[in-house]
């Protein structure tokens, strides 16, 4: 993996290379098995959020599996919402992160893609007061730290 200051230098498909463009790394089709490449593409940590900070413009190559190839891009992992326990929504603080149980309106920021329960994260910061003692925060996770 090559980073400098968080970025990791990777390849995504050309149509999806835009700056601020984020997705989450869902691993490798089959048929990229069969690429030269595939450790480029590849190395990236599956079910994780990405965001594109950087395109390095005259650099493609082609694919089997993107139409028009892959570009290479810088990422990082972005703060990430979600909803947490008030008790454990301090701006700058260091958590655990648990998924809570809520309305299931809310899921999707109480189990947020690219996160997962364990991980340890710093609360970036405090947005919103949600019902039940919940908080709407920003979650930065610490990369290769994860609690069992």
């Amino acid at each position: 993996m090559n980073m400098e200051a968080g970025r990791i230098v990777t390849l995504i498909g050309e149509k999806l290379a835009k700056e601020g463009e984020e997705f989450v790394f869902l691993g490798m089709a089959n048929k990229c098995e069969e690429c030269r490449l595939k450790k480029a593409c590849a190395n990236l940590e599956i079910g994780r959020r990405y965001r594109v900070v950087k395109i390095r413009e005259d650099i493609r190559h082609e694919c089997y599996v993107h139409e028009g190839g892959v570009s290479v891009v810088e990422v990082i992992e972005p703060p990430i919402k979600a909803i947490v326990d008030a008790k454990y929504a301090v701006k700058g603080s260091k958590i655990v992160f648990k998924p809570v149980d809520c309305e299931p309106a809310l899921h999707d920021l109480s189990h947020p893609a690219g996160l997962v329960e364990g991980d340890r994260c710093v609360v970036v910061d405090v947005l919103d007061d949600l019902p039940g003692g919940l908080k709407l925060v920003e979650l930065k996770r610490e990369t290769g730290y994860r609690c069992s």
